[in-house]
Formats: C-alpha cells, sequence, structure tokens
C-alpha cells in the first residue's frame, strides 16, 4: 500500500533517508523492512522554536514495489513543416514556454531575442562587473532566458490560479533542474546552474523545427486593420506574421514607447521602489535560526519582511541567502542593482530588495518637486511611472560617480540622516560609495524605508542582542526592477490586446506575472489562447 505522512525531523535526520524511513516505520507502526521506499512530496523549515526542524511530506511505500518518481513532461511534435507559425517576441521565461508550449499544439514558433545567447552574455556581463562597461543589449535582463537566467532562479510564486506550477517545474527538472525543485517549498535552481537548463530548452526548440534568431530587436509595426502584418527589426530587416507573442520582459522600456507611438493602448502600473539591503549572512542565520546557527544541515536562512508605513506597503522582494549584489542597469547613465545566489547559497552575505509601494499621485508630485516634467506628461499619461522609474535610476548613477558604482550607506546611518565615513565590506563588484541616500531617493521612498527599518529591527532581534536593523548592515541604491511599471491591457476573456487582434501580450512586461514560474506559466497560457482559434 501507499500512505502519504508528515514527519517532524531534526535538520540532521531530515538528510539521512534511513532516519526518515526508519520514522515512518514508526509513525505506521510496521517495520523498517516493510518500507520499500519513499518520494519526498514537500519539504520546509520550521525555525519558529529554538530548535528548528524539518517538515516533510512524504509519501511511503508499504509492503509492496518502490516505483521511482514519475516526471511527466509534455509530448512535443516536430513542427519542421507546419504551416501555422508564430513569432514570439523575446526569449525569457514566458517566450520560451510560450515556444514549447506551441510546439506541443503543432505550431512552429519563430523567436527573435534582442541579447546574446548564454554563453555569449557572460562576457557581457563580466565586463560591466569589472571594467562598467554596459552593453545595452546583452546584460543581466536582456539575452537568452531575460531576467532569469542570471537573476538567481527562484521558482516560487503565490500564482496557483494561473497555470500548473508542477508543469513547470517539471519541464525544468527534465532540462536538468534538480530534483528538489519538485518538493522544495521555496524551490531555487541557482544563478550557476541555469544557463545550462536554458540551453537545454534552446537545444529542444530547435530539435522540434522551432527558431530562435539572437541579436535580433524589434523597432516597430506595420499594422493593418487592427492587425500586425509585419514586424520591423533594427537590421531593416521585416517579416510577415499571422500572430504576434510579445514577452519582451518588464526592463524594455524601448517596446513600451513603441507601442505608444504606434497608439497601441498602454496604462501606468504601480510598482514597488527601493534599495538592496545586505547583512553578514551569519547574522541572519542567527536572527532565523536561534541558537542553532552551526548547524550544517541547515540551509543558509532567509527571511520575508512586510510592513506598513502611513498606509504605504513596505516589503522585501527577491531574498537571496549567500548571494550577490549585482548591477542589473539597461540603459547608458542609469543604476539599477538586483541580487543573485549560486544553488549552494554559500556566499558571506545576504542580500534582499527593500521597497516601497510607488503610486502615480506619489510619483507626479516628486517628479514635480524636481522640475524635470517632461511636457504632456500627466497623471494619465500611461508611461509615466516607467519615466519616474529612469529618473531615479539616473539620479543613483550620479550619485555613485559613474561606471556604474553603487551609492550606499550603513542601515543606521541612513535612518539617522548621517553620512556614513566608511562601508562595511559588500559583494557588489563594481564597488560602492558613501552618499547620503536621502539626496539620491524620492523623501517618500527614503521616509518609507527608515521607518521600515526601524520596524524591522524591533521584529527581528534575538536574546542575545542581534538585531536585524544594524550599522554592519548596507544599503545599496537603487533596486527599481521589481515589477513593470507599465501594463500592456488584454481582455480578460481572451489573451490578446483587445484592439491589436493578433497581438498576444504575456509576462512580466505585459504586467501579468512576477518571476520565472508566473511568466512561464502566462506564456504557456497565450499559447493555448492562439493554439484554440
Amino acid at each position: 500500500m501507499q500512505k502519504k505522512l508528515q514527519l517532524k525531523l531534526a535538520p540532521a535526520a531530515a538528510a539521512n533517508p534511513e532516519i526518515i524511513r526508519e520514522t515512518i516505520a514508526v509513525e505506521l507502526q510496521v517495520q523498517p523492512d516493510d518500507v520499500s521506499g519513499f518520494h519526498i512530496l514537500k519539504k520546509s523549515i520550521d525555525s519558529r522554536s529554538k530548535n528548528p526542524f524539518v517538515l516533510l511530506q512524504v509519501e511511503a511505500f508499504i509492503n509492496e514495489p518502490f516505483y521511482q518518481r514519475e516526471i511527466q513532461t509534455p509530448v512535443w511534435k516536430p513542427v519542421h513543416h507546419a504551416t501555422k507559425k508564430v513569432c514570439v517576441i523575446g526569449v525569457g521565461p514566458a517566450g520560451l514556454f510560450a515556444a514549447l508550449r506551441l510546439i506541443e499544439q503543432g505550431i512552429k514558433p519563430i523567436l527573435f531575442e534582442r541579447g546574446k545567447n548564454v554563453k555569449e552574455r557572460r562576457r557581457d556581463l563580466a565586463s560591466l562587473n569589472k571594467k562598467g562597461i554596459l552593453n545595452t543589449e546583452s546584460n543581466y535582463c536582456f539575452g537568452e532566458g531575460g531576467a532569469g537566467t542570471y537573476s538567481d532562479g527562484k521558482l516560487y510564486t503565490r500564482s496557483k490560479k494561473r497555470g500548473n506550477i508542477n508543469r513547470i517545474l517539471n519541464i525544468l527538472h527534465h532540462a536538468g533542474a534538480p530534483e528538489n525543485i519538485l518538493f522544495d517549498a521555496h524551490p531555487h535552481i541557482g544563478t550557476n546552474k541555469l544557463p545550462a537548463i536554458i540551453t537545454t530548452i534552446r537545444e529542444t526548440i530547435l530539435h522540434y523545427g522551432g527558431e530562435i534568431h539572437f541579436e535580433k530587436k524589434l523597432t516597430g509595426f506595420e499594422i493593418q486593420n487592427n492587425k500586425i502584418k509585419k514586424i520591423r527589426l533594427h537590421t531593416d530587416e521585416k517579416m510577415d506574421v499571422t500572430n504576434v507573442i510579445l514577452a519582451t520582459g518588464h526592463s524594455a522600456s524601448d517596446i513600451f514607447e513603441i507601442l505608444h507611438r504606434q497608439h497601441i493602448a498602454l496604462a501606468a502600473k504601480p510598482f514597488a521602489l527601493g534599495v538592496r539591503i545586505e547583512h553578514p549572512q551569519s547574522l541572519i542565520n542567527t536572527l532565523q535560526y536561534h541558537a542553532a546557527t552551526t548547524d550544517p544541515f541547515l540551509p543558509p536562512a532567509s527571511y520575508s519582511l512586510v510592513t506598513q508605513v502611513r498606509e504605504r506597503g513596505v516589503f522585501s522582494f527577491c531574498m537571496c541567502p549567500g548571494g550577490i549584489i549585482a548591477p542589473a542597469a539597461t540603459h547608458a547613465g542609469q543604476l539599477v542593482v538586483n541580487g543573485w545566489s549560486p544553488s549552494k547559497r554559500n556566499n558571506p552575505f545576504a542580500n534582499s530588495g527593500i521597497v516601497v509601494e510607488v503610486t502615480i499621485p506619489d510619483a507626479l508630485a516628486w517628479m514635480k518637486s524636481q522640475k524635470q516634467i517632461p511636457n504632456n506628461l500627466d497623471a494619465h499619461h500611461p508611461l509615466l511611472l516607467l519615466y519616474f522609474q529612469a529618473m531615479v535610476e539616473k539620479a543613483a548613477f550620479a550619485a555613485g560617480g559613474g561606471n556604474f558604482v553603487a551609492p550606499a550607506q550603513r542601515m543606521a546611518d541612513f535612518c539617522a540622516h548621517t553620512f556614513s565615513t566608511s562601508l562595511p565590506p559588500c559583494s557588489y563588484v563594481p564597488g560602492v560609495q558613501s552618499a547620503v541616500l536621502n539626496d539620491v531617493l524620492p523623501s517618500f521612498i527614503s521616509k518609507s524605508l527608515q521607518e521600515a527599518f526601524l520596524k524591522f529591527g524591533e521584529n527581528k532581534r534575538n536574546r542575545s542582542g542581534n538585531s536585524y536593523f544594524t550599522n554592519e548592515a548596507i544599503v545599496v541604491a537603487t533596486e527599481s526592477r521589481t515589477s513593470s511599471p507599465v501594463r500592456i491591457p488584454r481582455l480578460p476573456d481572451r489573451l490578446h490586446h483587445p484592439v491589436i487582434h493578433n497581438l498576444y501580450p504575456c509576462g512580466e512586461g505585459a504586467g501579468y506575472a512576477g518571476g520565472i514560474v508566473s511568466a512561464a506559466m502566462d506564456g504557456e497560457k497565450v499559447a493555448d489562447a492562439i493554439a484554440q482559434q
């Protein structure tokens, strides 16, 4: 028989298959030899008590043959000679999974990506980190796999109603991701492993007859009778199209400009902006795990924080235990920071975005105060928040002095409005420079962050006196690419754009996803909508 049960084990015991088997036997009142095997269905850590425990949901096989976990993968069909073709703009998670789903439906995807493949893209990242040289078409946001390839590979999503999460995880596992993504409560692949997985997905698309064209940037559409007839590329090439999936990501501001110029409806979308905060990982372990800070069977601790400051949300974003802060800019003269972790999460620092909700009135008021508001820009302009985002990023670049050096301040100094005469060690490779971040960030952002840090410090402290609020933490500006500041509206019952009948916006850039898994699910949804025609 097969039985599902919950186990609560010490971390060392949860890492030992024999102890798990013996615990199953005790729970089911059978002999250990009667347990022929088990699958872990879900794994999480309960660190609320002094001694953290691992919680396991397992499926045990009792007195019957044990079968290995069955991985469900789609049946892809050769589409080399398919008459039905779909143009996919963008080779991030949304575009890649849309392409795989189209192939499954017998439709040939033809993908265009402004950036380079993962191997060539790595050289541009090295130049950015070490020399401060930005390739505006190949960076942490643009290129094969999108921002997800070199931005950590977190697979946790709350978007459970948007699609089949397990299906996405199974495809990633089939492409080479470790098995634990199928059962970890907060699955994570790691930036070091993602490029090979993305390469495997690309090879799958090509093997079944799809096409992928790198270094081909969209520059416009030719539209007749509310339908796209051709797409234009920066190489002066034109291509006839039947349907277009637009999966260009949240950082492709030029795409939003193109859509606006061509009178395709857009809407400003509230987003969040703030900073990246970095602590010693050992401190975060102490705060989260209490006395068990040296247990080798516990992973580097993570955290999730949220509070309200004057009815404004402030929350942690993309927390990276054992991680690195990285430059994520896509435009010259603008500074953006993000975070990532390798699969082992074994770096000495923990970083997280701490961001503040931004509304249209917030942005408009601040832009007017700076006397930099463009002509004809008002609360109804669809690109208002995009321009606000760019202004803050330009201020951060200027405060760092250029070459993507980031302005930074110790946490307590930031809250006390005190210039930091020295800065603690930081993982950000281009370097950090002391600055007064109140002069960099909009005042409603900096004030909200300061109050939130004090609250987090009160809530995150232990009996030894250690606190999240410490001058050993460094605040680095600016974290501004949390989600798209623009939405491309689509009908609730149909996934194409309501005005352009063959345009299917999807993923983070369209404002309908946030992260690898939700973007992948949205890509699949629009592919299904096209197939159902």
